[in-house]
């Protein structure tokens, strides 16, 4: 796909609704606050004057996809992952994007800070995986965010393959002193996901001795994937790693043919104490209600094991974009357009929810969070979480959105950067693009 038909298209998108959410009460703590001239608005009026900004919405869009800013973020997220890499939480590479960032749109113009968040450091170390029967075969892995070690001679066992979390359980006495092998099909990655998230601990409480889950992927070419997992207190913590989809269907078919099964397990894994990290927050204010607040929002941190130009370098592009679009065209939001960059999200949100902590005393003053963190290339719907009033409005936004094709309104929108706020009532948007599983 040409560049200019993806990321272009996505900034556009995330900046319109950047726009148009700085300009509506959609807060259902809100949505009967007074304005300017003290009287009351209904949905009905702020829906007829998000229609008037038909021309505004024209000029954003063909700033970001046929202007002069055109593959601007693509260019930008170029030379952030060709400069920094991987972002692993508790790494230096982190540490460096942190600080390229703050400068970078400290130097766009922008009013940027910092905010301190203590941080996982989980570190890979060496890891490998061989079946010794009934064949030798090298087994490609990647071991898990929180995932301890082995004994440094590693671990040799006979191994055991199931298919769901159900199997397991009927078959808990055969799971003793054995590597279990989670072969579950991919639904979807919400649902599938719980797999890796809790594979470990659930084989533990069975009496196994380490696990290794096929991929929480539809798609491979004998490439395995990594992903945070959460043990359990009071169970026994034992070493995790993903493998191929292939391989984990290759040893199912052997464990179909009653052949026995043994597989070598060696992973360094291990946990060093908690790092220092921040936040980075930059902000428009907003003229006519400052205190007042949408929030847009990627995340800088990445896994180790590629560039985290996807996960999420664009959604943190992009949300720094809508920004420099706002001084491009010389728009005064009403209230504060704020991006945050999250750290640490791959741990499981944890810079987000110290962000949440530090600020919900101020949830009142939230009209609206996003998130970019569910693919990339072309946006084919919006989905939003909010009062029906406010969906009243967004469905008004999105007629907007005709000239990139984004008039589709969903409802559930949710993510793990956002949720906090969300669960508190504040109205949540994501983005979902012709990647998202």
């Amino acid at each position: 796909m040409a560049r200019e038909d993806g990321p272009t298209f996505i900034l556009s998108l995330f900046f319109f609704l950047s726009v148009l959410s700085s300009v509506c009460d959609c807060h259902p703590h809100s949505l009967d606050r007074a304005v300017s001239n003290h009287t009351k608005r209904k949905v009905p009026d702020i829906a007829t004057e998000v229609a008037g900004y038909v021309d505004v919405a024209k000029k954003i869009i063909d700033l970001a996809v046929f202007g002069a800013a055109q593959n601007r973020s693509y260019t930008r997220l170029a030379d952030f992952t060709d400069t920094i890499g991987n972002r692993v939480s508790g790494s230096q590479n982190l540490d460096l994007a942190i600080k390229y960032m703050y400068t970078a749109m400290t130097q766009d113009g922008l009013d940027v800070h910092l905010e301190p968040v203590k941080i996982p450091h989980w570190v890979r170390g060496k890891e490998s995986a061989e079946m010794i029967a009934p064949r030798a075969k090298s087994l490609a892995l990647l071991g898990l965010g929180s995932s301890v070690g082995t004994p440094p001679e590693g671990i040799e066992a006979e191994v055991l393959v199931v298919k769901s979390f159900e199997e397991l359980k009927q078959r808990a006495k055969e799971a003793i002193g054995r590597i279990v092998v989670f072969n579950q099909p991919f639904v979807s990655y919400g649902e599938t996901v719980a797999y890796r998230a809790f594979g470990a601990t659930e084989a533990a409480k069975v009496g196994a001795v380490a696990t290794l889950i096929r991929s929480i992927t539809p798609f491979s070419i004998n490439s395995p994937h990594t992903g945070w997992q959460d043990y359990q207190d009071g169970v026994k913590r034992i070493p995790t790693a993903c493998i191929t989809v292939e391989d984990a269907e290759l040893m199912w078919r052997m464990a179909q043919r009653g052949q026995r099964i043994v597989v070598r397990l060696t992973m360094g894994a291990k946990t060093l104490p908690d790092a220092d990290s921040f936040n980075t927050v930059a902000e428009i204010k907003g003229w006519q209600h400052p205190d007042q607040v949408v929030i847009l929002s990627g995340h800088l941190d990445s896994w180790d094991v590629g560039q985290g130009a996807m996960d999420d370098g664009g959604g943190a592009m992009i949300s720094w974009e809508a920004l420099s679009l706002i001084k491009d065209l010389g728009l005064r939001p009403r209230r504060t357009l704020r991006t945050v960059l999250w750290t640490a999200e791959e741990q499981g949100g944890v810079g987000a929810q110290q962000y949440y902590n530090l600020h919900k005393v101020n949830l009142s003053n939230i009209d609206m969070v996003m998130e970019s963190d569910s693919g990339t290339f072309t946006p084919v719907a919006l989905q939003f979480a909010g009062s029906d009033a406010a969906k009243k409005v967004m469905e008004e936004v999105v007629k907007l959105l005709a000239p990139i094709n984004t008039t589709k309104l969903e409802a559930h929108g949710e993510g793990t950067d956002i949720s906090p706020w969300m669960q508190a009532g504040v109205p949540g948007e994501i983005q979902c693009f012709s990647t998202c599983w």
